[in-house]
């Protein structure tokens, strides 16, 4: 007997549309990769460039011939860490509320409320941090002559508001398809709320939440215009975050709209710090997924 049974020309439509739709994203991400790795492959293969010394070396100055990563690298690491430090306390403290203590009402008004925060264009949270952050918070905690008006503690705090919603909606997800039955049995054996949220379901989704913590190190990785307006401009190896420091986004988005003759050794450059961008992304990608599969609670 046929399982397939009359074709209908409209589903064979949207199956036609959803195949182009599939062929063209997996054909302009295959673009910008190529296009990526042939113009990084211009600057690695110029006789000025050592690659030793590209990963080895702590000065970054295309305009003198030297091109040491750490430095770029250093200030887009502490970025990420000050806010992941920021959201993922905050994140998972509301993904625990919303998912076990706000009623079904609570909930469905303060998810979207949360959710918000990811639809504010990231230039807005630059200027935030750049006018509200540094001047009225850390110049007013620890003093004018301690903060410097570009510095990367108020990147990377304004950074942990901005993928704060992230690690929320990831790890309140995580916490919801936990099955009901852990719940019912820890309240039976006399467990508190707090105690079955800790012990109980939260090590139950940990899968879930490394996986947000990882997607959002990733997000915070990849920030461009916090960093751009508030960390500030010229790189500095310093691991004093009230210190302006130049991140890779920040340097690519500043030389990129400056005065630079196409095919150059400082044009290149900017490739070369993207490929470096790609592949860190792309190894937390890959941690993400082998967490899920190594940490996955499978209930029946």
């Amino acid at each position: 007997m046929s399982l397939r049974g009359r074709v209908r020309p409209g589903e064979r439509i949207i199956e036609t549309i959803v195949f182009i739709c599939g062929a063209l994203s997996i054909f302009t991400t295959t673009a910008i990769v190529i296009v990526l790795f042939q113009e990084a492959w211009l600057f690695f293969g110029s006789p000025e460039v050592d690659i030793a010394e590209f990963f080895g070396t702590t000065v970054w100055q295309p305009e003198t011939g030297r091109f040491g990563i750490w430095p770029l690298l250093n200030s887009t690491l502490l970025t990420s860490i000050i806010a992941l430090l920021v959201a993922v306390p905050l994140g998972l403290g509301a993904a625990i509320y919303l998912s076990e203590y706000a009623s079904p009402t609570t909930r469905g008004y303060l998810k979207p409320i949360l959710e918000i925060l990811a639809g504010v264009p990231t230039v807005v949270y630059g200027y935030f941090a750049l006018t509200f952050v540094t001047p009225v918070i850390l110049v007013g905690l620890l003093g004018r002559g301690n903060v410097e008006v570009y510095n990367m503690l108020s990147a990377g705090l304004t950074m942990g508001i901005m993928i704060l919603p992230l690690v929320a909606s990831m790890s309140e997800d995580a916490l919801s398809a936990v099955p009901r039955s852990l719940r019912e049995g820890s309240y039976g054996l006399g467990a508190t709320r707090l105690e079955t949220s800790l012990r109980v379901i939260v090590p139950a989704a940990l899968s879930g939440i490394l996986a947000a913590v990882i997607v959002a190190m990733s997000r915070a990785v990849g920030e461009t215009m916090i960093v751009a307006l508030a960390a500030g401009a010229g790189p500095r190896l310093t691991f004093n975050p009230l210190q302006a420091a130049e991140t890779m986004t920040g340097h690519i988005a500043r030389i990129s709209g400056g005065d630079i003759s196409y095919a150059s050794i400082q044009y290149t450059s900017i490739f070369a710090i993207a490929l470096v961008l790609f592949f860190m992304t792309l190894l937390l990608n890959l941690l993400s997924g082998w967490v899920v599969r190594r940490f996955r609670e499978v209930y029946e």
